[in-house]
């Protein structure tokens, strides 16, 4: 008898952890490293959302809390949805969970059984298939192309879709591409899911406030409400309000679902941390006077290692609508030969070249479900971006 799970065969470790470890022990080596694998923003948490948290603690809200949640968060949630999506959800409706992560598996839990599908768009985040697989489902994945602006296509998604399919996984901006889709182009999306109304949208809008330009978000729901009643709606403070560490993530969606999340959770984990939860409240309902600011911070960085790396021997770079991160091809230095006199046969094995030549940390492609491409995260200040950018050119004119 195998001692270890037979599931863990099905799963890989996450790429984007891998890298941004390798990155940390090569400086802790002396290696001058420049790290762009992380989705994380450097900004520091706004100081009234740790105010609210050192405010929660003085006043003792240091105890367990209900699993999904407390009131105050939830109902945070509910009008957050109101105010900004236009959705309208009681806040028994609401879960909390410690992060994003946990929200998507407990869904994934509480409703696959082997053999049922769940159709992923690539290029995806690294822990969407192997959330599906280790909950017992199998991942559907369908390219969107760089021909597309890396957007799945409505003919595509019909085409993935079968009896067995149970949720379709959907992601904007997007992690890793940064790709948004228009009213037009979701509307495309949500009229092919009225055909299947077996299956169940999970839309993951984590940097719904990370778009540029006038590009206006929208969520599925909000461009078809007759979505709303298999629909699980997620998000979180992580990257708009620059809190990664505190592990707050959220949803809204049908109450049986909530129900039956909320029953998973309370065997797993209970209720995320109390001190996270009461500056969550503050960062849903405090001021959001910092959010336009850092877009620009972040949009300036969008423009700026946009057009260095279409500048690089080899590489091309589409501008994306949102999030904080590019998903450039290296297609024209598959085949070359890098300066350490290794063939570059694939995305991965540029990616590794790059680290080992010129000390710049990125995360290949393939390790999101389509190459040859690499993810850079310019959540990090224009003097490093420019540096690593610079390195970038340095090894791409240096490959033969």
């Amino acid at each position: 008898m195998a001692f270890l799970a037979d599931a863990l065969s099905r799963v890989k470790p996450s790429a984007t952890i891998a890298v941004s470890q390798k990155a940390r022990e090569l400086k802790a080596k002396g290696r001058d490293v420049i790290g762009l694998g992380a989705g994380e923003p450097d900004f520091d948490t706004p100081d009234n959302i740790k105010k609210a948290a050192i405010d929660a603690i003085n006043r003792g809200e240091t105890k367990y809390t209900p699993v999904s949640g407390i009131p105050e968060l939830r109902k945070a949630i509910a009008a957050k949805f109101k105010r900004e999506n236009g959705l309208e959800y009681s806040w028994e409706q609401t879960i909390v969970g410690t992060g994003g992560k946990q929200i998507l598996f407990n869904a994934f839990m509480a409703t696959l059984n082997p053999g049922d599908e769940v159709v992923i768009p690539a290029p995806y985040w690294v822990s969407y298939p192997e959330m599906v697989s280790l909950c017992g489902g199998t991942p559907v994945i369908v390219s969107a192309t760089q021909e597309n602006n890396f957007k799945l296509q409505a003919a595509d998604l019909d085409k993935a879709i079968t009896p067995k399919t149970k949720w379709f996984v959907f992601n904007s901006p997007s992690n890793p591409s940064g790709a948004a889709y228009t009213q037009d182009e979701l509307k495309a999306l949500t009229d092919v899911l009225l055909k299947h109304p077996h299956v169940w949208v999970l839309t993951d809008d984590m940097y719904e406030h990370l778009t540029y330009g006038d590009f206006k978000f929208v969520t599925p729901v909000e461009v078809e409400p007759k979505l709303y009643d298999r629909t699980l709606t997620m998000n979180g403070v992580s990257k708009a309000y620059a809190m990664t560490g505190w592990r707050i993530g959220y949803a809204a969606g049908p109450l049986q679902l909530i129900k039956a999340m909320d029953m998973i959770q309370g065997q797993q984990t209970s209720g995320a941390t109390s001190i996270a939860q009461w500056a969550a409240v503050e960062a849903l309902n405090g001021t959001q006077d910092f959010i336009p600011a850092n877009k620009k911070i972040f949009e300036g960085r969008r423009d700026l290692v946009v057009s260095m790396l279409n500048q690089a021997k080899g590489i091309t770079c589409p501008s994306p609508e949102g999030a904080f991160y590019v998903y450039p091809s290296c297609a024209g230095l598959i085949g070359k030969t890098a300066p350490s006199g290794k063939v570059i046969e694939t995305d991965e094995d540029f990616v590794s070249e790059l680290l080992e030549s010129e000390g710049v940390a990125v995360v290949h492609g393939s390790a999101f479900g389509l190459g040859p491409n690499f993810r850079i995260s310019y959540a990090t200040s224009e003097a490093l971006l420019e540096e690593a950018c610079k390195r970038i050119q340095r090894f791409c004119g240096a490959c033969k």
